[in-house]
């Protein structure tokens, strides 16, 4: 069997897709995530699906498993979720659920990346990550969002009860495909309409949205919100892009992401 835990907050859950990716491989997978809507939608994303009847969603958070028996679990997954959870209760937990020589498995992606353009990395970062008025860096969650950029690594394993403990990491560059740390695990090439969209999906923006509901975005007829504004900035640095006129959405780009996985045996 195997546990997968989701924690909040999240606006585009991946539980199901995780779940069902991994229905195959155990006999057993209990699904969590705080969010009723969530696990609501998760169910009626496998209702007459019998193939997915292994798959038991519930709601609950990471830091209490209390309907788990002990030494029941043989791996514990967190997909995009670990950096929210308070591992002063969390550890304890999976040390009850986990069995001898059980796994945990954490993995996460953050920030993309223009791996040929330095200059519009550079932009995108600021307009993410400043703190000033009109960026998107007072509305990221916190400190979840710091922890992943930091790739978890102040996520520890109790040594007194966990083994094997690996990282794989991977920082892009933008020197070009696959010259990051590491081995890359995301990548895509993406249309720049493509990458706009992606962007207007960030918890910092849709955060940034409500609390500047006058900022409406060109194409809902505004005068234009941050994602405008940063493309406006990005295009005009971008001499190929900046080129291709009224067409720079159809603009090409290989994008990757920063990505850690973190694994750990139990003792």
């Amino acid at each position: 069997s195997t546990h997968l835990g989701h924690s909040f907050p999240t606006r585009r859950s991946s539980i199901c897709l995780i779940a069902r990716r991994l229905s195959p491989t155990f006999k057993h997978i209990i699904a969590t995530d705080p969010s009723p809507s969530m696990i609501k939608q998760a169910r009626s994303s496998i209702a007459d699906r019998p193939e997915f009847s292994n798959i038991d969603f519930r709601q609950a958070s990471a830091e209490s498993l209390d309907d788990i028996p002990s030494g029941s679990v043989d791996a514990i997954i967190a997909g995009q979720a670990a950096h929210w959870f308070d591992f002063t209760k969390v550890w304890p937990e999976l040390s009850r659920v986990v069995r001898k020589e059980g796994t945990v498995a954490f993995w996460g992606y953050k920030d993309n990346i223009f791996v040929e353009h330095p200059k519009a990395t550079a932009i995108l970062d600021r307009y993410c990550y400043a703190m000033e008025e009109g960026m998107m860096g007072p509305y990221w969650e916190q400190p979840g969002r710091n922890k992943l950029r930091d790739l978890y690594r102040e996520i520890v394993p109790p040594a007194e009860e966990w083994e094997g403990v690996e990282r794989k990491e991977y920082e892009p560059a933008t020197t070009g495909k696959a010259k990051g740390h590491g081995e890359v695990v995301m990548a895509k090439r993406m249309t720049l309409r493509e990458v706009e969209g992606y962007t207007r999906t960030f918890s910092a923006f849709v955060n940034w949205a409500e609390a500047n509901p006058d900022r409406k975005s060109r194409h809902d007829g505004g005068e234009g919100d941050l994602v405008d504004d940063l493309f406006d900035a990005m295009v005009a640095a971008e001499p190929k892009w900046k080129e291709a006129g009224d067409k720079w959405r159809d603009v090409e780009v290989e994008m990757e992401w920063g990505s850690v996985m973190l694994m750990a045996r139990k003792k």
